[in-house]
């Protein structure tokens, strides 16, 4: 399964009026990865670029039958502070997954790093939105090419 898997990591802000563009180049990217048999996505649930992923996977489902939307979440409280509004984005797009996995129950320290190594461990494709050296998408897409993974960047 591993082979036939993609994962996202990106920050949780990204340029502002970039979005629709960023949507775009998921668009493109998914599509020509499901075209080499990549049908499994997984995302980490944060806001960002996250939720922008698990957006377009939603919405490419029909012109792709069989693609799968896994959130990998790093605990059932991940949302405590949030806005509302975001809130509701994130069930709505928690209830149309394929998939639902937490990698602990309750906010820890490590919670977040656990939830990014389990996306990379489980895949062959990391889509990212890397445009700075630190922080936690660094982190997993250093992870992500120390195991191998094809690494592709939608950050200028």
């Amino acid at each position: 399964m591993r082979s036939h898997t993609c994962c996202f990591t990106g920050h949780r802000q990204l340029p502002p009026g970039k979005q629709a563009e960023i949507a775009g180049q998921l668009e493109r990217v998914i599509t020509g990865l499901y075209q080499r048999g990549i049908l499994y996505y997984g995302a980490g649930g944060a806001w960002g670029f996250d939720c922008l992923a698990a957006q377009t996977m939603l919405r490419l489902r029909e012109s792709c039958p069989g693609i799968k939307l896994i959130l990998v979440l790093p605990c059932l409280t991940q949302t405590q502070s949030w806005r509302p509004e975001d809130i509701a984005e994130y069930e709505r797009i928690k209830a149309q997954a394929d998939k639902v996995v937490y990698t602990a129950q309750q906010y820890t320290k490590g919670c977040m790093h656990k939830r990014n190594r389990h996306l990379v461990d489980n895949s062959s494709v990391c889509v990212c939105y890397l445009n700075r050296e630190s922080g936690g998408t660094a982190y997993t897409v250093n992870y992500a090419k120390k195991n191998g993974l094809e690494i592709i960047n939608l950050a200028p």
